[in-house]
């Protein structure tokens, strides 16, 4: 027998016995606040899986029916409620209140220790207006918090609204969408990029580059508003926020509702209010959702406009944090427990060309990194902050996480660190979910394509007969990227070293590499026929210790400084 395909698991009874008993006590405090049950198939026809701005990309599974029509299993539920709603439920009396708990499957990163398929525990609520329909779907999910015990937890909002704004008044639709893409992808060290390059004012720069970047209590929404006046936008788009902020006490950066405008999500159909909850120290959220007030624009009789929210807690998530929950009240205090922001901050600290570069930051912003100097064979080494008085935040103590700068961004994306260090070409070819915060000027080098200095023109005669060029490298994914932008048809052949072989010994065309002096090329013979990206450390973070742990936050001020850069 074979065991299941990648991506999926089966669950035996005692763990589907926990599962149960969290999905029941979630669909309880659902149904205690009206909500009513609802099942949408898996299957969905694409088209209505497209609508509203969603892409069906991440859908990893496609399929024909006998009709012809594609098919695909569903990637999330949400759209799938907004078809039932919009063909059988659209004559139904306002407001609605449904319910869900069904299975998706979603595309993840093959090696990246991801599910496929995952529970969505849900609800959404059509045709209750604006700051009333906000305050109710904050509180549905913080009675579910509080009915699951889960003592450690964080309702973390924001807004679409500013940062939508800012780009719409640019009147650039390309820096509209690149600046869109980079905050979807948690990328602001690009967003810095691409704005900075823009022909648009510097106020309205400024805006674009640290409204993503501004967070706490109701002092983030000041900041904001702050920042769309000086930008030329006297409209306060922070009204809803700060409703929500009076129903809930005037949060401060350390209460249990706070705001963080980096989490605009990747759905494109989000309209106003985001938000996404953390628990037990797990680095990803439990659950989220926000307003998409659009998509039901026309669809009831009588109404122009039809406002509409929803949120999807995550069981598996959920069954996380419940499970890290256990562990620390049953456990002796040691590391087999889930971490504490009592427990030291973790900092993945790359080997090789770049280690220099990053004990230097890490000395220059107050960090003892005596023992990170001669580590010997030990893979973390402790230490502390010096200067924490001095800086007015004590950041405690410290690990450093010794691994290869290829590994860094999978140590922190699976929560293994809480940040880390990197080479920009490492973040890409990982493709995680991570916070990239800062480019630290350090390790530069360039990513170029290059051939035999002997072989000038076979590459091009050799891509006319067979249609394509073979490449050998390390960068699979980068060097993929760069020839699909330039439209040319490249066979990647990975290599893991000495891929300058590759072309000498016929086996390929070229090669996509790294070069910083260029002496490795020339004594192989080699000339560059591309210059493919620029690439220097960056520093990147758990965007869920990031929104949880203020000592995250503080790494990172205290690294911009040093850096030269705002933040």
């Amino acid at each position: 027998m074979k065991a299941t395909p990648w991506g999926f698991r089966d669950i035996l009874p005692e763990e589907a016995q926990v599962r149960e008993d969290i999905a029941d006590t979630v669909k309880a405090c659902f149904k205690r606040h009206g909500y009513l049950p609802i099942e949408t198939p898996l299957l969905e026809d694409k088209g209505s899986i497209t609508q509203g701005g969603r892409s069906a990309d991440d859908t990893p599974f496609k399929l024909f029916d006998d009709d012809g029509r594609l098919l695909v299993v569903r990637p999330d539920n949400t759209l799938s409620i907004v078809r039932l709603v919009s063909t059988r439920m659209h004559a139904a009396p306002l407001p609605l209140r449904l319910r869900y708990d069904a299975p998706v499957v979603r595309e993840q990163a093959r090696y990246a220790g991801a599910s496929r398929q995952f529970t969505q525990l849900g609800f959404e609520l059509i045709g209750e207006e604006g700051s009333s329909g906000d305050a109710e779907l904050v509180r549905m999910v913080v009675d579910t918090m509080q009915a699951l015990g889960i003592s450690s937890w964080r309702v973390v909002c924001g807004s679409v609204r500013p940062f939508l704004e800012l780009l719409s008044r640019c009147d650039d639709e390309e820096l509209a969408r690149e600046a869109l893409a980079r905050v979807h992808a948690n990328n602001l060290v690009d967003l810095d990029n691409v704005v900075c390059a823009a022909a648009i004012p510097d106020a309205m720069k400024r805006a674009i580059c640290e409204v993503p970047r501004t967070f706490g209590g109701v002092e983030a929404l000041d900041r904001i508003d702050d920042l769309l006046r000086e930008a030329g936008i006297e409209e306060q788009l922070t009204g809803e926020l700060r409703s929500l902020a009076r129903a809930y006490g005037e949060p401060s950066a350390d209460s249990s509702l706070t705001f963080d405008f980096s989490i605009l999500n990747s759905f494109d159909y989000y309209t106003g209010l985001v938000l996404k909850v953390y628990a037990g120290d797990l680095p990803d959220p439990v659950g989220s959702g926000g307003r998409y007030d659009a998509i039901f624009d026309g669809v009831f009789p009588g109404r122009e406009h039809t406002p509409a929210a929803g949120f999807a807690f995550s069981l598996e998530r959920l069954e996380s944090a419940c499970q890290a929950r256990s562990e620390q009240r049953d456990a002796s205090a040691d590391h087999a427990v889930a971490r504490t922001a009592q427990e030291p901050l973790r900092i993945a600290v790359p080997k090789g060309s770049l280690n220099a570069g990053t004990i230097e930051a890490l000395e220059a912003i107050g960090l003892d990194v005596s023992a990170l100097r001669d580590p010997g064979r030990h893979l973390i080494v402790s230490s502390r902050d010096e200067r924490g008085e001095a800086n007015g935040f004590d950041i405690g103590s410290v690990e450093f996480v010794i691994v290869r700068a290829s590994d860094a961004p999978a140590f922190v994306a699976g929560g293994g660190a809480d940040s880390g260090f990197c080479g920009r070409d490492s973040l890409i070819e990982a493709n995680l979910n991570l916070l990239e915060l800062l480019d630290m000027g350090y390790g530069s080098c360039r990513f170029i394509e290059a051939e035999p200095a002997d072989r000038a023109g076979q590459a091009e005669r050799a891509y006319a007969r067979r249609g394509c060029l073979r490449v050998a490298t390390k960068y699979p994914r980068i060097a993929a990227a760069w020839y699909e932008q330039r439209g040319i048809a490249a066979d990647i052949v990975s290599l893991h070293g000495n891929i300058e072989l590759g072309p000498i010994v016929g086996m390929t065309d070229r090669i996509v590499d790294i070069t910083a002096t260029g002496t490795t090329l020339r004594e192989n013979n080699l000339v560059i026929t591309g210059e493919i990206m620029e690439c220097t450390a960056r520093f990147f973070v758990n965007p869920g210790r990031a929104r949880l742990d203020a000592r995250v936050r503080e790494l990172t001020r205290r690294l911009a400084t040093f850096a030269g850069q705002a933040v």
